[in-house]
Parts: C-alpha cells; sequence; structure tokens
C-alpha cells in the first residue's frame, strides 16, 4: 500500500499504474470503513485528508491520460471531505526517491 508524494509525472509506468489501483483500495477502505488494510500507516495517514486523495487522484488521472491510457474509475467527489492538503508521510518524498531509486525501475527519480 502506498501513495507516492512525488509528481505523478516521475513515476514509470509500474508505479504510477500501482499507485492508481492502491488509492482506489484505500478509498474504499476508509470511504466504506473496510477493516483490510484500515491500520496500515499509509492508510491512517489519509483518514480525514479525503480531499486530499481525491486531487492526488486526478494528478493521476491527468498524467495517465497524457500517456493514452483511458481512465474509468471516477472518485465519487461528494465523498472528498477533509483536508486538501497531505502533510503527513510514512517516508518524507526524498526518501520515497531514494526508495524508487534502489527499484531501479525507469521512474524519473
Amino acid at each position: 500500500m502506498r501513495i507516492w508524494d512525488i509528481p505523478p509525472s516521475r513515476l514509470c509506468k509500474s508505479h504510477l499504474l500501482g499507485e492508481h489501483r492502491e488509492l482506489h483500495a484505500m478509498w474504499t477502505v476508509i470511504t466504506e470503513k473496510k477493516k483490510g488494510y484500515s491500520f496500515h500507516p499509509e492508510t491512517i495517514r489519509w483518514k480525514g485528508k479525503l480531499k486530499a486523495m481525491y486531487l492526488r487522484h486526478e494528478e493521476l488521472v491527468k498524467e495517465m491520460n497524457y500517456r493514452g491510457y483511458h481512465h474509468k474509475s471516477p472518485l465519487d467527489k461528494r465523498k472528498a471531505t477533509g483536508k486538501v492538503q497531505q502533510n503527513v508521510f510514512v517516508d518524507i518524498p526524498s526518501k520515497q526517491i531514494q526508495i524508487l531509486k534502489q527499484k531501479g525501475c525507469r521512474c524519473k527519480v
């Protein structure tokens, strides 16, 4: 479970699409009060920040569209409540860049 805190344009295909998939899973856990992953640190940091999560999703969608993917899974904007900005990190963005560098993928980090 991870939502990165770096621009989607810097993510490789695998991390862009993976984040999008995980964001949807986390959105469901939070908005529908599901048990799975509800105590995961990444999930906890987004509780009370669904507006910020919604905005991150829109950034991902914009990048996916730019790359030619056809997005067909919008989030319910009516559920996008809470804080607009995410300022709590499991790993700070500079650490996230190090993590991505170690993966040896095509992320632009």
